[in-house]
């Protein structure tokens, strides 16, 4: 498979990313972070795309069939870190703002599906979890993106959407993890560990050992002024003036790659977008490997803002 970009510090390819993939080598990447299209939100106007089809089963069957090729290209040890947003049955047209892409989108729309009601909430990302799960992943952790500036919503009878989902998904029992690359501050470490005494003393046969030192195993998961990484993640939404479309902010991204893969890895994404992830594992070291089905995204926002991104850090990469 020829990418249509490449430079020393990665690659991009142009097309569907099932066929894309399928050309690739087994067993080659140490992990994939990535956003798919939302289902029923937005018509992008590219032929094949994702995220049109009619149900919501139909949507989810077709991300297990990628993913099951994301799967054979990760090594062993790799990871996926799945961005997934959620909708609500309506009846209506996609959801895309005019802007530089006036053909885009509020062409057609969609029906409320069988079996849910107008104005139920779907349920996409979940959905997708647990096919993915029932297709041999392995379903880790479920993290929120709690968003400090959510988009408004003109609702009355329900709370304001201001959160998304990150899954972690790993091929193997066993797998590459640097929770000390993404630990966060703790302001009371050993504090917090007398908070668990009770779980401390069951570990240690059931012994009251009085308050919980530095030098105890549970103290020292909290040491040194830092904790293991928690599972919500407040990290503020960050517009991309050149995208019509929702680009996830690199602060989301960044944690996800630095504890999933190692330096000098590399890094894919089956929907590369406006190359978020590519820039991200280039900032920190990693190679990265991009699919786009949009040669026109590719063009007018992937190559400019990666070679825009780079130059800005003092070293720039070369195109074909």
């Amino acid at each position: 498979m020829t990418p249509y970009y490449t430079s020393p510090d990665g690659d991009i390819y142009q097309g569907d990313a099932l066929e894309v993939l399928s050309g690739m080598e087994a067993n080659s990447c140490h992990m994939v972070c990535t956003s798919p299209p939302y289902w029923g939100l937005r018509d992008y106007g590219v032929a094949g795309q994702l995220g049109l089809e009619k149900t919501p089963e139909k949507y989810v069957e077709k991300l297990v069939a990628i993913f099951r090729e994301v799967k054979r290209v990760l090594r062993d040890d790799g990871t996926l870190w799945l961005n997934l947003g959620d909708t609500y049955a309506a009846a209506r047209s996609y959801q895309v703002p005019d802007g530089k892409y006036k053909d885009v989108g509020n062409k057609v729309g969609h029906s409320v599906p069988d079996g849910l009601k107008q104005k139920d909430l779907v349920g996409i990302p979940w959905m997708v979890a647990f096919a993915l799960r029932a297709d041999g992943w392995y379903l880790r952790s479920d993290i929120i993106w709690a968003k400090k500036n959510p988009m408004p919503e003109s609702v009355t009878d329900r709370p304001t959407k201001s959160h998304e989902y990150i899954f972690l998904l790993t091929k193997s029992p066993q797998y590459f993890y640097d929770a000390e690359a993404i630990k966060e501050p703790s302001s009371d470490p050993v504090g917090s560990a007398n908070r668990y005494k009770s779980n401390f003393n069951a570990y240690n046969g059931g012994m009251e050992t009085g308050a919980i030192s530095r030098n105890n195993p549970i103290a020292k998961l909290e040491f040194n002024g830092k904790r293991n990484k928690r599972s919500v993640w407040t990290i503020a939404t960050k517009p991309f003036s050149k995208a019509h479309f929702a680009t996830f902010p690199p602060a989301l991204i960044e944690p996800c790659i630095l504890a999933g893969c190692p330096k000098g890895g590399t890094v894919l994404d089956p929907f590369g977008g406006a190359m978020t992830s590519a820039i991200v594992a280039y900032k920190h070291g990693r190679y990265f490997k991009m699919i786009e089905l949009s040669e026109a995204y590719i063009q007018d926002i992937g190559i400019p803002r990666i070679e825009q991104e780079t130059k800005q850090w003092k070293l720039p990469m070369v195109g074909v």
